[in-house]
């Protein structure tokens, strides 16, 4: 009997063993150049290699809800692989008419009604929580997302006081092992230069009914989630935001059978590939809406940033029927295909109702009409919500769309606003565009009528918004989606010589810096800042941008340094588009065009002048004849740039 209960003892110590034995799972990406390795213990942990290099290592994640913490001491159920490939064609193509969905994946599930999707690409990882739970509704008090780095990284990241804010801040570089756990937190998206050479970016995807993450330091050489809570009680402050007086000890009250946002990590071995990938619209929903033929994206003639300036002509100027017609007939004249109205067209920001009686609305809009241009309103988002039926009004005008604006939170409450503004927009066949917002983290995949956001320090900053921290963008905010720099500018200096206004706006850059940037940056709606005046002075100038699309067959990256340079080929049917430009240090870029047709082929292309470096605006046009057996050496001054059409 002895020897029996002795020996049954062995076995539960034996079997106790096994069960408390971590479990090790590894997925690879499809081309095996990249590798998660997933280890279950008292927690869930990660590491990420890429080749034989470890670039995140020892990451933890859980799920905190009100009575349980999901991921501590976990038991796996089931665990599965698989594999996604396909290829998708874009309702509205800001980069590529067509992306491929390539990736492998292994699915936990978990004791305890959860489970954790792991998927690796050949450009990136990314995972997320999946809820099973009995109750209708779960609150989550917090999410663990902590990442580990090896050694101390190059970090490029914005930083912020707190989590209102505009989303607009400039990029700070630092080490992350010199990342102080007091320091400021940042907003997504951030990247990471590995000491092995990889760029990683790190931002999140499908965020749905749940807040956006911000990053704070653990002052170990690592970063650590924080999240708004959800607010309960607010009150006005002013016409565009809002005072919260109270909030819920949750972050989120949501659904307890739902899939949360994804937690992504594009990973590049060439600087190219973090503006190739296309993860965040992979990792995002499908199209909710339907048909969305009637999704026009296009390029914009702005008033707001130019302050209304037109001369030379015998009216007065301002915010009135003559100007907006004027700036109509500009936008007809060069094919343009909207203008924006901006503040001022209302006969107050709060009433969406009521326009301006210096302007004719109805009359302004059907002038519009017969000239091939149509109307984008702007509004306040806190007019937009307190007024909801203004979409099917504005629908009733014949208004193309509406630009949403000062959002400046991402708790779950304002998230939610956003897909109420993109569905709501959607039935009545109006496209949208969010100023004052976070980063595209998927609602324009599942809502193809958000054809932009800002999320940027972009040009309406004046002489704050310069090359040497808009170099970054192509690698990091716009690698997550459309992003409304607002560009443009044919009155532009180098950065000592800016002397921007409200009233006499100047951008900083040269003039060849200035028109690259609308083949360089993704957005569904591209604006011309400047006042129509200028951009009728600049007439070979103004009919390059306006013959640039806002939507592309192909893009190709032919030449890249973070920080440094970037070089861009997008085709349009049979044309390509290239577009470059520099830091605030001059440099020659030789790039091939083997990617072009066979044959003999016209490049009209617009380069900085030989005094640029002192004079922005100093630029020269060139046409030359070019094959797939070409290379061209591209010269930028300071803060310079080029480009040209292929055709």
């Amino acid at each position: 009997m002895k020897k029996f209960l002795g020996f049954l003892f062995s076995m539960l110590l034996i079997c106790s063993a096994a069960i408390a034995a971590p479990k090790n799972y590894t997925l690879t990406s499809p081309d095996a150049s990249l590798r998660i390795e997933v280890k279950l213990a008292d927690g869930i942990s990660y590491s990420v290699y890429s080749g034989e290099n470890l670039i995140l290592k020892d990451c933890s994640l859980s799920l905190q809800l009100a009575d349980e913490t999901l991921g501590i001491a976990p038991k796996v159920k089931k665990a599965k692989t698989s594999t996604i490939d396909e290829t998708v064609k874009r309702e509205v193509a800001i980069k590529n008419a067509e992306v491929r969905n390539h990736c492998n994946v292994l699915s936990l599930t978990m004791v305890g009604d959860y489970g954790v999707e792991f998927r690796a690409y050949n450009e990136g990882v990314a995972y997320r929580f999946i809820l099973n739970k009995k109750s209708e509704q779960v609150e989550v008090m917090n999410e663990e997302f902590k990442i580990n780095f090896p050694d101390s990284y190059n970090a490029h990241i914005s930083k912020t006081r707190g989590f209102y804010t505009s989303y607009e801040n400039r990029y700070s570089h630092l080490k992350t092992a010199e990342y102080r756990a007091d320091d400021e937190m940042t907003y997504f998206p951030i990247l990471l230069e590995a000491t092995t050479g990889e760029k990683i970016l790190i931002s999140e995807a499908n965020l749905m009914d749940y807040p956006a993450m911000f990053l704070r330091s653990t002052g170990q050489n690592g970063m650590v989630s924080t999240f708004p809570k959800c607010p309960l009680e607010a009150e006005d402050n002013g016409d565009r935001s809002q005072r919260i007086l109270k909030e819920a000890d949750y972050i989120a009250k949501t659904s307890g059978t739902r899939t949360l946002p994804w937690r992504m990590f594009v990973v590049a071995k060439e600087d190219k590939g973090l503006i190739e990938q296309e993860m965040v619209f992979n990792l995002s929903d499908p199209n909710e809406i339907g048909d969305s033929s009637w999704i026009r994206p296009g390029k914009v003639a702005w008033d707001w940033w130019n302050h209304w300036q037109i001369w030379g002509v015998d009216f007065r100027a301002g915010i009135n029927f003559e100007s907006y017609k004027y700036i109509i007939d500009f936008a007809s004249k060069y094919g343009i295909e909207y203008i924006i109205m901006d503040e001022g067209w209302a006969r107050n920001t709060r009433d969406p109702f009521n326009s301006n009686p210096d302007i004719n609305l109805p009359e302004l809009i059907k002038y519009g009409k017969s000239k091939n241009v149509d109307i984008i309103l702007w509004l306040t988002w806190l007019t937009t919500e307190k007024n909801f039926s203004l979409f099917e009004k504005f629908a009733e005008w014949g208004i193309a769309g509406v630009k949403v604006d000062f959002m400046d939170r991402s708790d779950q409450w304002m998230v939610n606003f956003y897909e109420r503004v993109a569905k709501e927009a959607a039935k009545h066949k109006l496209m949208v565009d969010f100023h004052g917002s976070f980063k595209p983290a998927g609602l324009e995949r599942r809502y193809p009528n958000v054809i932009s956001y800002e999320g940027v320090l972009g040009l309406e900053q004046g002489g704050n918004c310069k090359p040497e921290n808009s170099i970054y963008l192509p690698f990091m905010r716009n690698a997550v989606g459309p992003m409304d720099f607002t560009p443009g500018s044919m009155f532009s200096a180098q950065p000592n010589d800016n002397r921007s206004t409200f009233s006499n706006a100047m951008g900083t850059g040269t003039r060849a810096y200035q028109m690259a940037l609308y083949v360089v940056f993704e957005s569904g709606v591209q604006m011309l800042a400047d006042t129509p005046t200028r951009y009728l002075q600049e007439h070979e100038c103004t009919e390059y941008i306006a013959s640039v699309p806002t939507i592309w067959d192909e893009t190709k990256v032919l030449s890249a340094k973070v920080g440094e340079h970037v070089v861009v080929a997008r085709r349009s049917g049979e044309k390509w588009f290239v577009g470059a430009i520099t830091n605030q240090h001059g440099r020659e870029v030789k790039v091939n065009l083997d990617f072009l047709k066979d044959g003999k082929h016209k490049l009209t292309s617009f380069e900085d002048g030989i005094n640029a470096d002192r004079q922005a605006m100093d630029y020269k046009k060139r046409t030359s004849e070019v094959d797939s057996q070409s290379s061209i050496t591209i010269k930028m001054v300071r803060n310079g740039g080029w480009c040209g059409v292929i055709e």
